[in-house]
């Protein structure tokens, strides 16, 4: 699979980050942007993303693109990971049992619960008055 971009789709709550690995440098790019110019300096979200390629010792062999949309920062760096691990899969499916172990290919199905009426949000009521 040499010369060729492997694509694959990670979600996260309402984000969704198509992801393209291409033979590189391990350098990562987010809609245009670098890592770094995107997300800033946080420290926990670029550990969030290398993770995937780390644990299978792939960090200076691809550069990531990245096209995400929807959500917030977090969510989206979590489906950036998401992406990555179910590219990384593509690649060589020897990955799945260290990947697996470590829950990057689950997609995390929380979301937020919706308003329900009759309450402030989806659980807190309005102030009860007695008198």
């Amino acid at each position: 699979m040499a010369d060729k971009e492997i694509m694959a789709t990670g979600r996260r709550k309402t984000a969704i980050a198509v992801v393209k690995l291409v033979k590189g440098k391990g350098r990562v790019f987010v809609n245009g942007k670098t890592f770094s110019d995107y997300f800033g300096s946080r420290a926990a979200l670029e550990m969030m993303v290398y993770r995937p390629l780390a644990l299978t010792d792939n960090q200076e062999s691809y550069d990531v693109r990245v096209k995400t949309v929807g959500g917030g920062v977090t969510a989206q760096a979590g489906a950036i990971r998401h992406g990555i691990s179910r590219a990384l899969l593509k690649i060589n499916e020897e990955y799945k049992t260290v990947l697996k172990s470590e829950g990057l290919l689950t997609r995390d199905a929380r979301v937020k619960e919706r308003k329900k009426y009759g309450r402030k949000r989806a659980r807190k009521r309005f102030q009860f008055s007695k008198r």
